[in-house]
């Protein structure tokens, strides 16, 4: 273990093999041709005994840089499942954003606040387990300045300083909690962040290591989780569901998995679009104008590169003034309704 710590850490060895390697061919070669000549026995051995040492030292050497090869691809393929996870993060964040963008003030904040609360907190948490207490308590100090996240930071506050005076044991224990917790609620990113920051504060610590393990342990048996729950909705034809379930368990595919699910996916969008499109019919044939433009518009943003979404693109602003035309006219015949009521009331009392 120390040899290959201390190889680790000159990563240019593995470059200077070559150099060696040819040296003690060239010796061999050189040493074998000039004992022929000579008949020299025991230089014949010494010839032999530093090419087998050339060989050994080329296996090694082999051996070393597949070990480093072996270890680079899969931080590799560690590093894309944390960018899928990103991207996937930043697509359901942009679906957020859209939906928010048709709420009031006051149901834009309520619908964001446990997300906002969630990130706070990851991002103080982070800063604890890097050892960046000052900074982790500027954040905590900060926090506790806003009256809605004031509880949220006293709970922080807590947290902080029991960490900061436990033990180095007691910290490993905590930080792989947390990590655990984060896959569990499936937070990939986040998860693999906080395990490789843990990893590099304790990198002899057995339990640090093992982290990475027990997180591909819960995120296999989340995937395993939905393709069951995939299998069970396209058994039973349950479109939406199936849809759902198909959001959430494209993160966990890897290409060749997305190849075989493929078929199964491309009926249930099939068969999704196909309903929507009725529902977008009917509502148009009946003049539910408000009706239409949602069911547009939800066909626009699931299936953006279909014939039938570019088709009703071409026609948004005509759906929206029409769907502007119903929702005034429905609010002035409430209006009337309302006027009627009162007027019936008030000849109720006079009589």
């Amino acid at each position: 273990m120390k040899v290959t710590s201390y190889l680790k850490r000159f990563q240019l060895w593995r470059f200077r093999w070559h150099f060696l390697i040819a040296l003690l061919a060239i010796v061999t070669i050189v040493g074998g041709i000039v004992a022929d000549a000579t008949g020299d026995e025991y230089l014949l051995k010494i010839s032999q005994r530093v090419g087998g040492a050339a060989f050994w030292i080329a296996f090694f050497a082999f051996l070393l840089t597949n070990r480093e090869m072996t270890k680079s691809l899969k931080e590799l393929g560690e590093k894309q499942d944390n960018t899928a996870e990103m991207i996937s993060r930043n697509n359901n964040l942009l679906s957020q954003i859209a939906q928010a963008a048709k709420l009031s003030d006051a149901a834009r904040s309520i619908a964001f606040r446990d997300a906002e609360r969630m990130e706070l907190a990851e991002a103080v948490i982070a800063k604890l387990h890097q050892h960046e207490f000052d900074i982790t308590f500027a954040m905590i100090e900060a926090m506790s300045r806003q009256p809605e996240y004031r509880t949220l930071a006293l709970q922080l506050k807590s947290t902080a300083e029991r960490y900061r005076d436990a033990t180095e044991k007691e910290r490993i224990a905590d930080s792989v909690a947390h990590v655990i917790k984060l896959g569990q609620e499936y937070r990939w990113a986040q998860a693999y962040r906080a395990a490789e920051n843990l990893v590099k504060a304790y990198p002899q610590s057995e339990d640090a290591v093992a982290v990475r393990r027990k997180l591909k342990q819960i995120k296999d048996g989340r995937k395993k989780e939905l393709l069951a729950m995939w299998d069970e909705a396209v058994k039973t034809k349950d479109t939406e569901r199936s849809l759902e379930i198909l959001k959430d368990l494209d993160q966990y595919l890897t290409p060749s998995e997305g190849l075989a699910l493929q078929d199964a996916a491309s009926t249930v969008f099939k068969t999704r679009l196909h309903n929507l499109g009725v529902r977008f019919s009917l509502a148009v044939t009946e003049n539910q104008w408000l009706g239409a433009l949602e069911t547009g518009e939800q066909i626009i943003r699931d299936f953006p590169n279909s014939r039938m979404a570019h088709e009703i693109r071409s026609k948004l602003d005509i759906l929206r003034e029409r769907a502007k035309q119903e929702h005034s006219s429905e609010s002035k015949a409430r209006s009337a309704a309302g006027v009627g009521t009162a007027v019936k009331d008030n000849e109720g009392a006079v009589e």
